[in-house]
């Protein structure tokens, strides 16, 4: 959190975030100055959740954000393992639903 306000002076430009942090407090603190890359729960919601939780929760993630711009849906601090193609396809009709 503290260095968000350093990421574009140190030439960082795409930032995937761990989930310990929200999206609109680094957009605020990074001053929209970098693309981020996020920010669903990978563990406990991506790798652990049914398909129907993962699309409410991709959808929630979209819907609660103070600004879209600059932004790369995905999973906070990285893919984990045994994520399912049924789980990510989940992810990817939230995301969508979420912009319509």
């Amino acid at each position: 959190r503290e260095s968000a306000p350093l990421l574009s002076q140190m030439g960082i430009n795409l930032f995937n975030m761990g989930v310990d942090v929200t999206l609109n407090e680094l957009h605020t603190r990074a001053g929209n100055q970098i693309t981020l890359m996020g920010n669903l729960p990978p563990r406990d919601v991506l790798a652990s959740g049914t398909p129907i939780d993962i699309e409410q929760a991709a959808i929630a993630m979209i819907r609660d954000l103070d600004s879209r711009h600059q932004l790369l849906a995905s999973c906070g601090g990285g893919m984990p393992p045994g994520v399912t193609t049924e789980q990510i396809q989940a992810f990817m009709r939230g995301i969508r639903q979420a912009h319509q």
